[in-house]
């Protein structure tokens, strides 16, 4: 078949470069190339555990991105939005351990956290925690501890898919209450992430795109109607039942769906 109209318009571009160059500091990273190619056509697998995967991520896109420029757009954000520069001023940083959720009751947000983490024999930081030494820093360790409570706030489910949820909780809220150029270096590492779900859900686990389609929507859903999801401290609602927090953080739009059946056929 003769493709040259949809083909038209390419132009070579000559390079003095003896290396792989574009336009793309992503596309350049060959660690960026390989994490791609590797994550988003795998099938899971117990050799590879997938939370390696964004680990792997994480590390990767620290070095690929640009930290400095990152932390001025934060510092001309914080100028046009006093909610953010309060949030930074205050810099709370969570130090509540695993003991401290167990006599929550199990309805609660603080129960239901706590039968997840004692029940899978998990821990309460995602990663270690450290002293950030600037906005980007700050950002991300609130961003890991609060991870796990947008599962259940957000209405997804703690398994491979119900990841979608909280994915696109920030994707889409993100861009709804910061700088489109601030909140696109903040999503780099959710849209790589997520879209690692949706790849190997078409191509290897295709019985349960349907599942995996409707998680990322309701995420979509909540980030789009909610207030600023990075602003919130879940912490001060733990003895709240999830209704209860949703309403009185500002969360908006949730639809629980059970994804775990789904994500059981991941194999």
């Amino acid at each position: 078949m003769d493709y040259s109209y949809l083909m038209k318009g390419i132009k070579p571009v000559a390079t003095e470069s003896s290396v792989l160059i574009s336009s793309s500091r992503y596309l350049n990273d060959a660690r960026v190339r390989d994490w791609v190619a590797t994550h988003m056509l795998r099938r899971n697998g117990a050799d590879v555990p997938t939370p390696s995967d964004s680990i792997q991520l994480v590390q990767i896109l620290r070095e690929v991105q640009d930290i400095d420029h990152i932390n001025a757009l934060f510092a001309a954000e914080r100028k046009r939005n006093p909610a953010l520069d309060a949030w930074f001023e205050e810099g709370f940083v969570s130090t509540f351990q695993l003991e401290d959720l167990k006599d929550y009751p199990l309805e609660s947000v603080g129960g239901l956290f706590y039968a997840q983490l004692a029940g899978n024999d998990l821990q309460v930081d995602i990663v270690p925690r450290f002293t950030p030494r600037n906005d980007y820093e700050y950002f991300q360790l609130r961003a890991g501890q609060t991870h796990d409570l947008e599962h259940i706030l957000g209405g997804g489910g703690f398994d491979f898919i119900g990841e979608l949820v909280p994915y696109y909780m920030r994707l889409a809220n993100l861009f709804v209450h910061l700088d489109a150029e601030l909140a696109g270096e903040l999503s780099a590492f959710s849209i790589l992430g997520s879209t690692r779900i949706l790849t190997r859900a078409v191509l290897h686990y295709p019985q349960t795109w349907l599942a995996t389609l409707d998680a990322m929507e309701r995420g979509a859903a909540v980030g789009r109607q909610s207030d600023p999801l990075f602003l919130m401290r879940y912490e001060d609602i733990f003895a709240l039942t999830p209704g209860e927090a949703r309403e009185k953080l500002g969360i908006r739009g949730v639809r629980i769906a059970d994804t775990a059946a789904a994500s059981a056929q991941w194999n």
